[in-house]
């Protein structure tokens, strides 16, 4: 008699619980991501309509309206081009004093015993149970022109002779309400970092005569450097594209991305124009990204 063949395993199961589990993330980043990309691509390749929105893609002749006049005029048009600069360089700025406010504060919590760890870092993620906009106005009426944070530095100024300066509706209004806001991003993959990291290699390096800021700057700064990484990304990209502070707090002189893309939309209702500035930030934000993304595939190969 000959034996009955073995059966293979039936995937279909293991298939249909892998879609169950995966399908409903891809589907909304689909519908919700790559499918309105994808139409703010193809918008910035038409042509405005006459009252706003987009022209007809085809023309009274039938042909079909598809160019690249919004890509040139945000090229050839000084104005987008030093609007993009001074969002990157808010966003570099802003990046760089969260950074240096964040390292020693996350230090701070990841050297603190563990009973007062999960105080200071609720004290760090506070801010965040209260709505944005509240936390915004607040800061409006802390630099108002009549609050005694601008009468006690005007006082100062005029005591030194310097013309008073408004804090309000100023550059100065704007980085300090940004640090404010991204400043627990910055703060949150720094302790992260700092939590995880062996203490014996600190004590190695001082017991081989490194003094305490060559053990940190061999030691703990390169081993920090992934929560680093990830605290600037999460603090570089969202401020980029920052609407809402610098519109309320900024002046004339603080528009940023954000707010052309808003008028762009919404006043002079060109939109192709304001895909085509969209499309450009959208590139400028994935190249940190992809960065990151190298740096994380060179760690990992370095360590296996």
């Amino acid at each position: 008699m000959t034996s009955a063949q073995p059966t293979m395993p039936a995937r279909t199961p293991v298939r249909i619980g892998k879609w169950l589990v995966s399908g409903p993330p891809l589907l909304y980043l689909v519908v919700f991501f790559a499918a309105p990309t994808l139409i703010m691509v193809l918008a910035s390749f038409r042509s405005p309509g006459e009252f706003g929105g987009l022209a007809p893609l085809l023309d009274e002749s039938g042909k079909l309206d598809v160019n690249i006049e919004s890509y040139t005029r945000f090229f050839t048009e000084p104005i987008y081009f030093e609007i993009f600069l001074k969002s990157v360089w808010y966003a570099l700025v802003t990046t760089l004093i969260c950074l240096m406010l964040a390292y020693p504060l996350a230090a701070l919590i990841a050297k603190s015993p563990k009973r007062y760890r999960d105080l200071l870092l609720l004290l760090v993620i506070l801010p965040f149970w209260s709505n944005f906009l509240i936390r915004i106005y607040a800061w409006m009426i802390i630099l108002g022109p009549n609050a005694a944070l601008a009468r006690a530095v005007n006082g100062v100024l005029g005591w030194l002779g310097v013309a008073p300066v408004p804090l309000l509706f100023s550059s100065f209004a704007v980085l300090v309400c940004l640090v404010y806001v991204h400043l627990p991003f910055m703060v949150l993959p720094l302790y992260a970092t700092l939590e995880k990291m062996d203490e014996s290699l600190i004590e190695a390096a001082t017991d081989l005569g490194a003094p305490r800021w060559k053990a940190f700057w061999l030691v703990t700064l390169p081993l920090s450097l992934p929560g680093v990484a990830a605290g600037a990304l999460l603090c570089f990209i969202p401020i980029v594209g920052e609407f809402v502070i610098p519109d309320l707090l900024g002046g004339s002189q603080s528009m940023l991305i954000g707010q052309t893309l808003w008028t762009e939309f919404f006043l002079n209702k060109d939109w192709p124009v304001a895909s085509s500035v969209a499309v450009v930030l959208l590139i400028l934000l994935l190249a940190p990204i992809l960065l990151y993304q190298r740096m994380q595939m060179h760690e990992s190969a370095g360590s296996s």
